[in-house]
């Protein structure tokens, strides 16, 4: 079946808002076993609300045969952002200097099981990438998920570690990592 892939902006979020809830309840709680309270719904929701309310914010959804199936979505680092500021230990000011246009931060990579191992991940990244104008990306990834399968994958797709930061005081303690948004090869 052909992926089918949907942009969206903040205006376009309360559209698909129950999509990107529903595939975070079944893939973090069901799937993973995420049941922290750092993972719930609620806690989820309040941060797709705060991400989606800043600059930049856009979200890509993949569809087969009109069934959401995953999401990725992200915005635009500010000048005065905290993300770097839980950096453990501290990095180099070169790396976490921001100027509301130097990075993309992509909040959420989502995919369903029967859609995992296909590509589908990839192809829902690369495409919200395509819209993007900052030199770079970041993302956190939890070094325990999958053994560390997940944080491979990434890496696989060019993002290497910077570091390490708990952002919130109940959230794992993330690998961060970045990578040029266009791969030298894409260019």
């Amino acid at each position: 079946m052909p992926l089918e892939l949907r942009h969206v902006t903040p205006d376009g979020l309360p559209d698909v808002r129950a999509a990107i809830l529903e595939i975070h309840a079944e893939v973090r709680h069901r799937d993973f076993g995420m049941t922290r309270e750092f993972h719930s719904v609620e806690r989820f929701d309040e941060r797709l609300s705060a991400y989606a309310s800043r600059p930049g914010w856009a979200a890509v959804l993949g569809y087969e045969e009109g069934r959401p199936v995953g999401f990725c979505f992200g915005m635009t680092l500010a000048a005065d952002t905290r993300w770097w500021s839980s950096m453990i230990p501290p990095v180099a000011d070169d790396l976490v200097r921001e100027d509301g246009r130097r990075t993309a931060a992509l909040n959420e990579i989502v995919v369903r099981r029967p859609w995992r191992g296909r590509g589908v991940a990839r192809r829902i990244h690369d495409t919200w990438l395509e819209r993007r104008r900052e030199e770079r990306v970041t993302l956190l990834v939890d070094p325990a998920a999958g053994e560390g399968a997940v944080q491979a994958v990434y890496e696989g797709w060019g993002y290497a570690k910077v570091g390490e930061q708990q952002p919130f005081p109940d959230s794992p303690r993330f690998a961060a990592l970045v990578r040029p948004v266009w791969e030298p090869s894409s260019m």
